[in-house]
């Protein structure tokens, strides 16, 4: 039975749902995945050791369907370790053929950890398989059906010979450790994530209904409001590669089909931050488009939607709640107080992680004073010490 458009967005959008539950602070990695195999693009993302980046894609893959395909990679990972070993029976035949029965060529879905590590021969090999998604090796030729490959390392690297290889990974985020103010989420998150996980699941076949109706959809409407935004991001000193610059229109596609529109507007733009290549860019991006990030509107890709077009502002937004509740439960128990205090440090110092004081947000500098007010303050006396001081 065939899958209507319709029913493919929905059955998507309950999946990325369901799996981005307990993933605290990885809500827009795991729609990213999702965006990307849409787009028929690959995605890398940057970030400490662990952050959750395996367990986010893990749980995407799951929910996407398909078949799974994971590996660390090392300085001494053989070929044969991500591609499958050389068929012995075809060998003595004089035939050097890849038996590639679970491995990376046939995975819908592959997560590279430490993708950099990877020796030349591993990364020649890659290059036309995240390219044109074609396993070339010895005697083997062969059509490989990955839909999206998750490359992730600590840091971009520096070595201008991985630039070619890295330049196949259209989108990119940087994470984070999660913030102080959201350890509770963290923990019982967490908690949350040690079972199978019996979440809503799409299929490959809603997946390819969405990845068919971006192909094909109408982007005629929206390339000058694109074109204006990659001239803005030059005119500020960011260029993108040809190349990005016109890819980036397969991700504009995905994320108006994920949102249930076959016609892309300036809603959809918000997936050129990802496309730029830096974590000093994509702040700079998001500066720079902000009128026009304005417009951003995404039902089923929401967290990716609000971190691409108002990061700053979102984050600005959120740590000024977790302050606000917190200055207004302030507790009298001598023991409580200390560990309210802990929180109120917290607050304070993802604050001063995240702006510099001359770019500190109004609504932050009133809970900056807040805050030191209150951290000013000492602890409370103890009820009993209090009563026994009054009699």
């Amino acid at each position: 039975m065939s899958v209507t458009f319709e029913a493919a967005a929905t059955a998507v959008r309950d999946a990325l749902s369901d799996a981005g539950q307990g993933l605290v602070e990885r809500e827009a990695m795991v729609e990213l995945i999702a965006l990307s195999a849409v787009a028929g693009e690959h995605l890398l993302v940057i970030g400490p050791p662990g952050t959750a980046k395996s367990e986010a894609v893990r749980r995407t893959a799951r929910a996407l369907g398909g078949s799974y395909f994971e590996y660390l990679l090392g300085r001494f990972t053989e070929p044969s370790e991500l591609f499958g070993p050389v068929d012995l029976r075809k060998l003595r035949e004089g035939l050097v053929e890849t038996e590639t029965t679970g491995m990376l060529p046939e995975a819908d879905v592959a997560f590279l950890d430490e993708v950099f590590l990877g020796s030349t021969a591993i990364l020649n090999t890659l290059l036309g398989l995240l390219n044109e998604r074609t396993f070339r090796r010895g005697h083997t030729r062969m059509r490989c059906p990955l839909r999206v490959c998750v490359g992730a390392a600590n840091a971009l690297p520096e070595d201008e010979s991985l630039a070619a290889f890295a330049d196949r990974f259209l989108a990119r985020i940087f994470v984070e450790p999660v913030p102080d103010p959201r350890l509770e989420d963290l923990l019982a998150g967490g908690a949350s994530l040690w079972g199978e996980g019996t979440g809503r699941r799409a299929s490959l076949a809603a997946l390819d209904v969405l990845a068919q109706a971006a192909r094909e959809a109408d982007l005629a409407p929206v390339r000058p409001h694109l074109a204006h935004a990659l001239r803005s991001l030059r005119a500020a000193g960011l260029s993108l590669s040809d190349r990005r610059a016109v890819k980036v229109q397969r991700l504009v596609a995905a994320a108006a089909v994920l949102a249930g529109r076959s016609v892309p507007s300036t809603a959809d733009l918000w997936p050129l931050i990802y496309a730029v290549p830096t974590k000093e860019g994509q702040a700079l991006a998001r500066d720079v488009l902000r009128d026009l990030l304005a417009a951003t509107e995404n039902p089923a890709l929401s967290a990716a939607a609000l971190e691409a077009s108002a990061g700053p502002w979102a984050r600005a937004q959120r740590i000024a709640q977790a302050g606000q509740v917190l200055l207004a439960e302030r507790p009298e128990e001598a023991e409580a107080f200390s560990a309210w205090r802990l929180k109120l440090e917290g607050v304070a110092r993802e604050m001063d992680a995240s702006f510099a004081p001359e770019f500190l947000p109004e609504d932050l500098k009133a809970l900056r004073a807040g805050l030191t007010e209150a951290l000013a303050l000492a602890a409370p006396v103890p009820l009993g010490i209090r009563q026994a001081g009054l009699s």
